[in-house]
């Protein structure tokens, strides 16, 4: 059984920084690509980033590039996304989601792409 948990979120004041990292269990997490997603209140679910299975393809939202890196440990089975320069606007709860092919490396920014989501954690900016 695949799982995903996130870890990492909190309240932070704008410009400041996070760590957001996933876990993942149940499979080879090294053949599988994964991305980072976002939804605030009354939005729709948003891609943030993502990385390929081998971690030398990563691939970012207009919104986050510069401010955000993904990065994975193979070998801890974890998947980290360090945001940085935080705005308000960054404001939501963030998913980590992984597709349910191995070596996958089609459409990266959509929520349909992905087979298996994480139950999320909050990041919150004040400004």
């Amino acid at each position: 059984q695949v799982q995903l948990v996130e870890s990492g979120g909190g309240l932070v004041q704008a410009g400041g920084s996070l760590r957001l990292s996933c876990a993942a269990s149940g499979r080879t997490f090294s053949s599988y690509s994964l991305g980072w997603f976002r939804q605030a209140p009354g939005k729709e679910r948003e891609f943030v980033a993502q990385i390929s299975w081998s971690g030398g393809s990563t691939r970012y939202a207009d919104s986050v590039k510069g401010r955000a890196t993904i990065s994975r440990d193979n070998a801890k089975n974890t998947v980290y996304l360090q945001m940085n320069s935080l705005k308000p606007e960054d404001t939501a709860v963030y998913y980590c989601a992984s597709p349910s092919r191995q070596y996958y490396s089609g459409t990266y920014y959509y929520p349909g792409t992905y087979a298996y989501w994480g139950q999320g954690t909050q990041v919150t900016v004040s400004s």
